[in-house]
């Protein structure tokens, strides 16, 4: 291998990114669009969820339970209802996700017996949302019984008992706000390496295909090997800046955490890219077409990434036939070790498994990368 030969390829396919818009777009703004959408738009937090308050009573005890609900944020008030009627069409509209209907005895009931009902209504089209806001309202009664209770044993002179009462001390590790937006930055930036490597390698070969030049490479002495790593290095050093850019980004922009070091980062997103690179180069020496190939290669990434990885649908959560495929999804592993490195500060043997996964497939994709161009024009 000649390596000025390489840096020759190298420097020429430099060029051709420069010279393209659609590869300068891809390199450069797609990154930015993608970290501002997928890091705005993708979020498991609920927080204002319309709510409907159908107060048939209207004291203050009705008044301060409804408070309950607004105080942290959760819910916000959409309506006050005056009549089942509105409701059902609150409803039917989709003006609240969520309503709540207060008797019209509710502070008598309370006073008397210490506990009184309430009904709460939700909109479960969206189920994730109802779950979400489900547990947030009761967890917004269990408070509200906690402490009416208490004030009415203390008012009728009843004292709890002393045994037999169990107390949770919930400690949070790794993501103490429970803020989804750490767990999902880390992997925006497997979403961004991955489409953005794979989209600009996939033209690499196809472009001299369409623009004729196919003839003139191959009567060159340049080898099979060094087309490759000529083609390849100047979209890894792409690939390096957009990661740059995407920790920079998730750190100082974003405010999510980052607790482990840049060398461990460093050496797996060299693997991810290796990874990725390679598949968009196979893409392109298969598919002559520059429209095909960036489609085939939008397919095997964006595909994988979003859905099997585990960055927006939990693996453990799914069936044992897919838990089985994801094993062969490559940016699943990269996927966690962003997350162990971004949260847990992990180290590199903390994340040997997930290494060795990404380390097997960087392997298999160099054999066939090496194996896949040969100069000919058949």
């Amino acid at each position: 291998m000649n390596i000025r030969r390489v840096f020759a390829m190298a420097f020429k396919e430099t060029l051709q990114v420069w010279r393209d818009p659609r590869s300068l777009a891809i390199a450069l703004l797609m990154p930015v669009m993608q970290m501002v959408m997928l890091g705005y738009g993708v979020s498991l937090d609920i927080k204002h969820v319309p709510l409907c308050v159908y107060d048939q009573e209207n004291s203050q005890e009705s008044r301060a339970i409804v408070e309950r609900f607004t105080a942290p944020g959760w819910f916000s008030i959409s309506q006050t209802l005056v009549s089942e009627a509105d409701l059902r069409n609150a409803m039917d509209r989709g003006e609240c996700s969520m309503a709540i209907v207060i008797p019209v005895d509710f502070s008598r009931t309370l006073a008397t017996t210490g506990s009184a009902p309430i009904q709460a209504i939700f909109d479960a089209t969206d189920v994730n949302t109802t779950n979400i806001a489900l547990g947030y309202a009761q967890g917004t009664v269990a408070q509200a019984n906690a402490q009416t209770s208490a004030q009415w044993k203390a008012a009728h002179g009843v004292h709890p008992s002393p045994v037999g009462q169990v107390d949770v001390e919930p400690s949070t590790w790794f993501n103490e706000t429970l803020d989804s937006r750490n767990f999902i930055i880390p992997g925006v930036v497997a979403v961004i390496l991955a489409l953005v490597g794979a989209q600009l390698t996939s033209l690499t070969i196809s472009r001299e295909w369409e623009r004729g030049t196919m003839e003139q490479l191959i009567s060159t002495p340049v080898t099979a090997l060094e087309v490759m790593l000529g083609k390849l290095m100047p979209y890894f050093l792409i690939g390096l800046l957009d990661a740059a850019f995407c920790l920079v980004s998730a750190v100082y922009w974003f405010d999510v955490p980052f607790r482990g070091s840049l060398g461990t980062l460093f050496v797996t997103t060299v693997l991810f890219l290796i990874v990725v690179l390679g598949i968009g180069y196979l893409i392109s020496v298969r598919i002559r077409s520059q429209l095909g190939a960036s489609q085939i290669a939008l397919l095997v990434t964006m595909l994988p990434t979003t859905l099997l990885s585990g960055y927006t649908f939990p693996i453990e959560q799914m069936p044992a036939p897919i838990q089985a495929i994801t094993l062969i999804v490559y940016p699943r592993y990269y996927v966690t070790i962003l997350r162990a490195i971004f949260l847990k500060g992990s180290s590199l043997p903390d994340l040997w498994a997930p290494l060795l996964g990404l380390f097997i497939f960087a392997l298999i994709i160099i054999w066939l990368a090496t194996r896949a161009f040969h100069k000919r024009l058949d």
